[in-house]
């Protein structure tokens, strides 16, 4: 594989992080809107108080937002491969303790916080591993069939 190849593979996985934190993001605020949803309109099992919730404009911001962050993370499994996408995901328990804190005023114990900051490490870690680095090491033992598995072009 030439190296203007391994380059342009790299800077996929650069290009789809912007939608994968916008679809987090979405996400994440998109639990914040179904809370408030939830604690003025009320959650009863019965039918017409469902309808009163599913019209209640923090329930509409909450199904926007989760409409819009499917699209935001279609876009961006298209270019690279959900096992590398997926856990920046994780990222959501931040943004939704600090926005839960912010919004709604709720309080994050210190354990929380450090439990979230493993977590945020566990991705910082995995967002530097992946294919490249796969593609790399199959290129340099002559395995191209390997190489390019997963990629899309």
């Amino acid at each position: 594989m030439s190296q203007i190849s391994e380059v342009f593979q790299v800077s996929i996985y650069i290009k789809a992080i912007p939608l994968i934190l916008v679809g987090v993001s979405l996400n994440a605020f998109a639990q914040i809107a179904m809370k408030k949803a939830v604690g003025i309109a009320g959650m009863e099992w019965s039918f017409w108080p469902l309808v009163k919730l599913f019209v209640h404009p923090w329930m509409l911001i909450c199904m926007g937002c989760y409409a819009v962050s499917i699209v935001a993370w279609a876009g961006a499994i298209k270019w690279v491969p959900t096992s590398y996408a997926f856990p920046f995901m994780a990222l959501a328990f931040v943004l939704v303790a600090l926005m839960a804190k912010v919004i709604l005023g709720e309080t994050i114990p210190p354990m929380r916080w450090l439990s979230i900051s493993v977590i945020v490490f566990g991705v910082c870690l995995q967002a530097f591993t992946g294919e490249p680095e796969a593609r790399k090491q199959a290129t340099s033992s002559g395995n191209t069939e390997t190489a390019d598995s997963g990629s899309t072009q």
